[in-house]
């Protein structure tokens, strides 16, 4: 396969929670690959920052600030990004919120109604958003951030773990309608990432416990970065027909 199968350029691409963690390393490797990337996350100076990164680096960025649980946000979001730029190519709904730890019996409401919030509603609604934009051009990809969780709930991670398995259910189900509008879903399931969200399973270390190492084949965390390759991959020409796909990258945990 030609290596200009992964080429991005001209493509314009937005990324919510784009600002750290997972979110910015896909970011960094959508610029690198070519595409003018909208960087969005709540907080505008992280997002300017990372623009200003990419930016210096040789690539494009805008950043956006937005709330991922606020549905008219990220309608001004994903419109606004489109009229300013002319179109819009790849959509990655990254940003997600994990607020509670604790037995599903006590869950509160509050934290359930601001998991699902952002986690399924907002990226329900960025993307029917961006869809009724790239039905349009006849081509687009949209890619959800999900988890293994969705998988193999976590005990302590209720409600967590039921969005995530909502975004599995929701990446097939657009999949399903958009393909004829020549517009491709997919997701990827993180495994162990260390990100600011996982801080307390690093107890202030780089390693995780003994115990939580043990169980993952490959005996070791991931980094960020290693979930970026598969969102150039799914955002690009490679992947041309694949639709409805959840990539795990977990290190073999839920082998």
């Amino acid at each position: 396969m030609s290596i200009s199968r992964f080429d991005l350029t001209d493509r314009v691409a937005i990324v919510t929670g784009g600002s750290r963690g997972i979110g910015r390393s896909i970011s960094l490797a959508l610029a690198e690959h070519g595409a003018h990337v909208v960087i969005s996350s709540r907080k505008h100076d992280a997002c300017e920052a990372l623009a200003a990164e990419i930016v210096e680096r040789g690539g494009k960025a805008t950043p956006f600030a937005s709330h991922a649980g606020e549905v008219d946000s990220l309608r001004r979001l994903i419109t606004d990004s489109a009229d300013q730029h002319g179109r819009l190519d790849i959509l990655v709904n990254n940003a997600a919120v994990n607020p509670w730890f604790g037995p599903v019996v006590d869950l509160e409401e509050e934290a359930y109604q601001k998991t699902v919030d952002v986690n399924v509603r907002g990226t329900l609604f960025a993307s029917t958003t961006a869809a009724r934009i790239m039905k349009e051009a006849g081509s687009g990809v949209i890619i959800n951030t999900s988890s293994i969780n969705a998988n193999q709930p976590v005990v302590g991670q209720a409600i967590y773990s039921i969005t995530k398995g909502a975004i599995e259910t929701m990446t097939r189900s657009l999949a399903k309608e958009l393909a004829p509008s020549g517009i491709r879903v997919n997701a990827i399931l993180p495994g162990v990432t260390k990100t600011d969200a996982l801080r307390d399973l690093f107890r202030d270390s780089d390693e995780l416990p003994a115990a939580m190492k043990a169980a993952i084949p490959m005996g070791r965390h991931a980094m960020p970065e290693e979930m970026a390759g598969a969102a150039v991959f799914l955002a690009s020409d490679a992947s041309s027909y694949m639709t409805g796909a959840s990539l795990v990258i977990d290190g073999g945990l839920t082998i």
